[in-house]
């Protein structure tokens, strides 16, 4: 029986006394790679490749072993296999469209694999010629549109897809891939709406479709004006903008499960039952088995909708039920290496996944509160970075803060925390029903008191204590009195001030920790401030003040810190003494009621008081308190990703362009699949 070496493009015969033979397809490409034009001698030689199963690696290979100037010899008949791989899309002969879609990919991956540091310019006369460029990418992006658009199947479809997302990412930064101007050009954005608004399309390829558009909007979005971004922002098609939501919630909603899953196994094994037998000692290393990894193509596609596109945000509070789909494909899975969590696309049975009508005994979910649960994973790691700016967007949004703070859309949030040996796993039937500003709040609240550790995540702690800032203000300004258990938010802030002072000298190694702390600060200022307009009921100022009275030590030595730091010169003078001037109402309410608390006890002959004997004794001298107004605490600059996000973004896409270029070669549809489906049809 014969057998393919494909790499070499031989086919061996099991007889020893036989020399191996190449395959027919192997021996066109040689012609090709020839000095001559393979047509001369045979007219029909281009008909007749596409006919023929394709030699992947073979081909690549080929390309991949030829330096620039070898390309320039044979650049004719390069040029040549690229015009006629256009043409044949064109063509009825379905199996004749697959090999050329499959040529296409080999010929753009092999160009480029050997020839990166060649300028686009150069690549794009490899491939095409450059005084043909136009012409033949003008055809190229007509016929995937007509592809894509037109009753075609799924996996030529699919196919169209792989050969758009190799297109985008052959370069590692995708605004130095040249060719990508003429996809600008000869747009195939509404190709991508169709797709997400079509649900049987969606199905299939929403998830390419939503990674293919992200990658596009952010195609040279700082340099010039993308067709794309202008396209996505004033999309308003409900079905449209409901299908790109349904794609972004179902394969963050895949993640979680596959998390939960992963999180249930581990805790079910020996190792665990080992750790519990000595005391959860080694808590955090059962932990570390489950590997976290944001799923980042979903991720800028959710911020990218929610930062563009006002019509978007509607998309976050549609609510939903919420139902764990179990995944059981029908067909046997292809043999291939296993991917980490969370960079592969959601399986078909969960896009598929049945919409069913609301019922009112069902938890409902939506796509906002799905992002949440996913952040709360991912924030366990310090790539939590990856969630902060569509956070940023939604707690500065009014439309946004508006449904947030809704009492009329209350949910059940069960977020993900860490395993920490001094407090028990909360029971998830014991979560009430609350507005969803509460889940984001119980999110920022779990990063501060998780992530207090020697390589400390500066960056996320300061997004993190901004997005409460926004919250409150928006509670101030509509006077919101949103009840939530602010006590857990204050002793985590006083924590973390306690963690600031515990570790000075590292942390002013690396970091201004003035500013961090300059914001927490102004956070208590904002509730000792404006606290009557927002917390929920006087009881809850006096708890307050009684945090502020009780944790007076760890105020007292920050103002001595800062004070200190502020009256020497050196660089950190100025933001220290900002710190020293926010700490005035603190200190003011610390040096008031001590004084009387101490004397409480004494006349009364207590040692030691109980909560409510000192909150009697504020309630009491509230008259004789008096405190300065300090303007610009519910002032904030609002979310800009220009200047400041560029670079975070730019590593961002350069990342999910090195991925998906991984998984697009990973995921190739299968030659002998798609043969025999196109072969029945053709």
């Amino acid at each position: 029986m014969a057998q393919v070496d494909k790499k070499a493009g031989l086919l061996r015969k099991s007889s020893a006394s036989r020399k191996p033979l190449k395959e027919k397809v192997v021996l066109m490409y040689d012609e090709i790679f020839g000095l001559e034009d393979p047509a001369k001698n045979n007219p029909r030689f281009w008909e007749e490749l596409f006919l023929m199963k394709v030699n992947l690696e073979y081909l690549e290979g080929k390309l991949e072993s030829l330096d620039g100037d070898e390309v320039m010899k044979i650049k004719d008949n390069i040029n040549s296999l690229f015009h006629n791989c256009i043409q044949a899309l064109a063509e009825e002969h379905q199996i004749k469209v697959v090999n050329a879609l499959q040529t296409l990919c080999a010929l753009l991956r092999g160009v480029h694999q050997r020839n990166k540091s060649t300028s686009g310019f150069d690549i794009i006369n490899m491939l095409m010629g450059f005084d043909k460029a136009e012409l033949r990418m003008k055809a190229l992006m007509e016929s995937l549109d007509a592809q894509l658009c037109g009753d075609r199947s799924h996996s030529l479809k699919s196919l169209c897809f792989k050969l758009l997302l190799c297109l985008v990412t052959v370069t590692d930064n995708i605004s130095q891939n040249t060719i990508l101007e003429y996809v600008m050009i000869n747009s195939i954005f509404e190709a991508i709406l169709q797709i997400l608004s079509h649900t049987p399309s969606r199905i299939q390829h929403g998830y390419d479709a939503v990674v293919l558009l992200v990658l596009l909007v952010n195609y040279r979005k700082y340099e010039s004006v993308n067709p794309y971004i202008v396209k996505l922002s004033i999309v308003d098609d409900e079905t449209t903008l409901n299908g790109m939501g349904l794609v972004i919630s179902q394969a963050l909603s895949e993640y979680n499960r596959q998390y939960k899953d992963k999180e249930e196994e581990a805790q079910g094994g020996f190792f665990s039952a080992f750790t519990n037998m000595v005391g959860s000692m080694f808590i955090a290393d059962a932990e570390e088995k489950i590997t976290v990894h944001t799923n980042e193509a979903i991720l800028l596609a959710l911020y990218e909708a929610v930062h563009l596109n006002r019509n978007f945000i509607t998309v976050l509070a549609q609510s939903h039920p919420e139902i764990d789909i179990v995944s059981t494909p029908s067909v046997a899975a292809p043999t291939m290496p296993i991917a980490p969590l969370g960079t592969t696309p959601p399986s078909l049975d969960m896009l598929a996944s049945p919409e069913l009508p609301l019922d009112p005994n069902l938890q409902t979910s939506n796509l906002l509160i799905t992002f949440l649960k996913y952040s709360s994973i991912v924030m366990q790691d310090t790539k939590g970075k990856r969630c902060c700016p569509l956070l940023c967007t939604v707690a500065t949004d009014q439309y946004a803060n508006s449904f947030l703070h809704d009492d009329n859309m209350s949910f059940r949030v069960n977020l993900h925390r860490m395993p920490m040996r001094h407090r028990k796993k909360l029971a998830d039937k014991s979560l009430p029903s609350r507005p969803l500003v509460c889940a984001v709040l119980d999110l920022m609240v779990e990063f501060i008191v998780s992530h207090m550790m020697k390589d400390f995540p500066m960056d996320l702690y300061v997004r993190c204590v901004q997005v409460i800032h926004k919250l409150i203000c928006y509670q101030k300004k509509c006077r919101i009195r949103l009840h939530y258990t602010w006590r857990e938010l204050w002793t985590a802030l006083i924590n973390l001030l306690k963690f600031l002072l515990s570790h000075e000298t590292t942390l002013l190694a690396k970091y201004n920790i003035f500013n961090l702390a300059l914001l927490v600060v102004n956070l208590f200022n904002m509730f000792i401030t404006y606290g009557d307009t927002f917390l929920p009921t006087p009881s809850s100022y006096d708890e307050l003040y009684y945090e502020i009275v009780r944790m007076h030590q760890v105020f007292d030595n920050l103002y001595c810190m800062v004070l200190r730091v502020s009256t020497n010169t050196g660089q950190w003078k100025e933001p220290a003494s900002k710190v020293t001037h926010a700490l005035g109402n603190i200190r003011a309410i610390i040096n008031h009621f001590n004084p009387k608390i101490e004397s409480f006890a004494a006349v009364n002959h207590i040692s030691q008081l109980s909560e409510d004997q000192v909150l009697e004794v504020v309630r009491s001298n509230y008259d004789t308190l008096t405190l300065k107004l300090q303007d610009g605490l519910d002032q904030y600059e609002r979310y800009s990703e220009q200047p400041k996000e560029v670079a975070f973004f730019k590593e961002l896409v350069r990342s999910i362009s090195l991925n998906v270029r991984k998984n697009v070669s990973l995921t190739t549809l299968s030659q002998d699949v798609l043969l025999k489906e196109f072969s029945t049809i053709s």
